[in-house]
């Protein structure tokens, strides 16, 4: 995920500007734009398992924007149709958050983060302990800032306290997901008094990241990032040699997900020059 930081949402910031991150959701039955039930919508456990299958094989076609679109739909309807399971929403805030960071058009960009918002709410009403549920509303949260930025004042403390409880319970999550989108936060959040931004601290969860789930490309970006805000450009540039080298190998393999840490390796090294 990319932490929610850009002009917009640091000017808002500054300015003082600020909306609530977190709002009463709508029904279930209304997120995903309006949809007409399916035939076969009879409900139960057993027909949300095989949406979900459905939905995991359309997720996993991606980067086909139209396969990833369905997949969303689908994990929607799963949700539904399991009036007590959270793995719909789960995958429907997945699914989401990698359709923002693809699509061109800004007001799709910020209606799909409130959804994911939204989603991430019903996940924690029905299952209230879940850390998976947790770490998801951080998630959606940080793109709800970056896409909504007069949201940023409100949701950068509560996406702090959301990963931090993540770290405590379950640090591995994702591999090791919490430490990492805590690093990117903390790096890249403005610091003190207008937000939780600090470099060091930043620094200190990127390694534990890397030492968690070592030799994951994700980990290293974020890696590299904080050794270069922090100073160490030589660390950096090899902390992104060894993603790109890791990502080329994953991407071979037929990760959907490895061509982009490849790109992000390559822009980070150029930018380093």
């Amino acid at each position: 995920m990319r932490v929610p930081l850009t002009p917009a949402l640091l000017a808002s910031l500054a300015a003082g500007g600020c909306a609530p991150a977190l709002r009463e959701p709508p029904p279930i039955e209304a997120l995903g734009g309006a949809r007409a039930p399916r035939a076969d919508a009879a409900g139960g456990t057993a027909f949300a398992g095989e949406l979900l299958r459905q939905a995991e094989e359309s997720f996993g076609r991606r980067p086909d924007v139209a396969q990833v679109e369905t997949a969303r739909q689908l994990f929607l309807d799963a949700a539904r149709a399991d009036e007590t399971g959270v793995a719909g929403l789960i995958g429907a805030e997945r699914a989401s958050a990698w359709l923002i960071e693809h699509e061109q058009d800004g007001a799709r960009r910020a209606a799909l983060a409130t959804e994911g918002v939204q989603v991430c709410q019903w996940c924690q009403r029905r299952a209230p302990q879940s850390i998976a549920c947790t770490y998801r509303l951080a998630l959606a949260l940080g793109q709800q800032a970056r896409e909504r930025p007069t949201t940023a004042s409100d949701a950068l403390p509560r996406i702090v306290a959301f990963l931090e409880q993540v770290i405590a319970a379950e640090p591995r999550l994702d591999d090791a997901g919490p430490h990492r989108v805590l690093a990117l936060t903390l790096l890249r959040a403005p610091g003190w008094p207008a937000g939780p931004g600090d470099p060091e601290a930043g620094l200190a969860h990127a390694r534990q990241a890397d030492a968690l789930v070592p030799k994951h490309p994700a980990n290293l970006l974020v890696l590299g990032e904080a050794l270069a805000k922090t100073g160490d450009a030589v660390a950096a540039r090899r902390a992104y040699e060894q993603a790109e080298a890791l990502a080329k190998a994953r991407a071979a393999a037929g990760d959907p997900d490895a061509a982009e840490w490849v790109a992000s390796s390559a822009t980070a090294r150029a930018a380093l020059r």
